[in-house]
């Protein structure tokens, strides 16, 4: 047998073997995950606290209902806008709760601080009080029209008397603040910033219209 015919009778056992060699990559892909990448999740925080001021001892106590949110914004999911009334959503990045459940707590830290209660309760139940505080999250998303991109926050709150349902004062609050980089990471900063710049509008409110409503009477 000649070199000519070995070589022939040798191919099919190296095609055989290649072919071989490529199924078993190709059920080694099949059968291996693929790599997705990992989530991120990120919470709204308190701002440093101070001793509170002291609190008058007729000082009323108000009870904070737990905040809600408008449609579209009640989810984990953290919300970025490119165009007027459409929201979308990061992928891999969500906050650790719903906002407006994170939000809850804040809402307690800020006012104690001013010291016009003497106490703040968040309670979702009937718990006694004489005035009670119902917010609501409005938006709180990253919006990409404009560079750098801005974070912006709107919530809309009522002060409302418990013994006589009466709604003491209301009020829409808003603020901005600007992102360091159009990324998920730096939302989440600017977030934080923009809600403690509305919890400090919200705080003096809230004192301001306890003071109105004692002179009043």
């Amino acid at each position: 047998m000649n070199a000519m015919n070995k070589t022939l009778l040798a191919r099919p056992g190296r095609l055989l073997a290649v072919a071989l060699a490529l199924l078993t990559l190709a059920a080694c892909s099949v059968l291996s995950p693929t790599s997705t990448p990992v989530p991120a999740f990120y919470s709204l925080d308190s701002a440093p606290l101070t001793a509170p001021a002291p609190a008058s001892p007729a000082a009323p106590t108000l009870i904070i209902h737990p905040p809600r949110a408008a449609a579209g914004f009640d989810s984990q999911r953290i919300i970025y806008v490119r165009e007027s009334h459409k929201l979308e959503y990061f992928a891999h990045s969500e906050w650790i709760d719903p906002p407006a459940r994170m939000l809850g707590p804040l809402l307690v830290a800020a006012i104690e601080q001013t010291g016009a209660f003497s106490a703040v309760l968040l309670t979702p139940g009937a718990a006694g009080g004489d005035l009670r505080l119902d917010t609501e999250i409005v938006r709180l998303q990253q919006e990409f029209q404009t560079s750098p991109s801005r974070v912006r926050f709107t919530l809309r709150a009522y002060l409302v008397d418990e013994k006589t349902r009466r709604v003491l004062a209301w009020r829409q609050f808003e603020a901005a603040a600007d992102a360091a980089s159009d990324d998920p990471y730096s939302g989440v900063l600017a977030a934080n910033r923009a809600v403690q710049a509305v919890l400090q509008q919200l705080s003096v409110f809230c004192a301001e219209a306890v003071a109105s409503a004692t002179l009043a009477k």
